[in-house]
């Protein structure tokens, strides 16, 4: 499975973008999807994720009402609704495909290249 992130860009605080995540082939259908995000000098963290039904949601308590995890299995596209941006949402944000409803980057086995998010105050 290939996947490739996409939506990112420079926005003011207070802002909103929508990220998605554009997957190649039928499997994608098969995996929780998650978001995670990096930020420079900073580990990769968890920023949301969604099972494979679109079903149950999870969060990090950083984005956790404002930001909206979907996806559109019929597609092969998921998405990272993302409102109220602060300067510290700021990061290199990555789609992944995993097993599981993690938390962990490492119960992700697909990844994409990651799209630049920008907020400035």
């Amino acid at each position: 499975v290939q996947l490739q992130a996409s939506g990112g860009g420079l926005v003011q605080a207070g802002g909103s973008l929508k990220l998605s995540c554009a997957a190649s082939g039928r499997a994608f259908s098969l995996y929780t999807l998650g978001w995670f995000r990096q930020a420079p000098g900073k580990e990769r963290e968890f920023v949301a994720a969604i099972t494979w039904s679109a079903g149950p949601t999870a969060y990090a308590d950083s984005v956790k009402g404002r930001f909206t995890i979907s996806r559109d299995n019929s597609k092969g596209l998921g998405y990272l609704q993302m409102y109220s941006l602060k300067p510290e949402d700021t990061a290199v944000y990555y789609c992944a495909l995993g097993g599981s409803m993690g938390r962990e980057w490492s119960q992700y086995r697909y990844w994409g290249q990651g799209t630049q998010v920008t907020v400035s105050s």
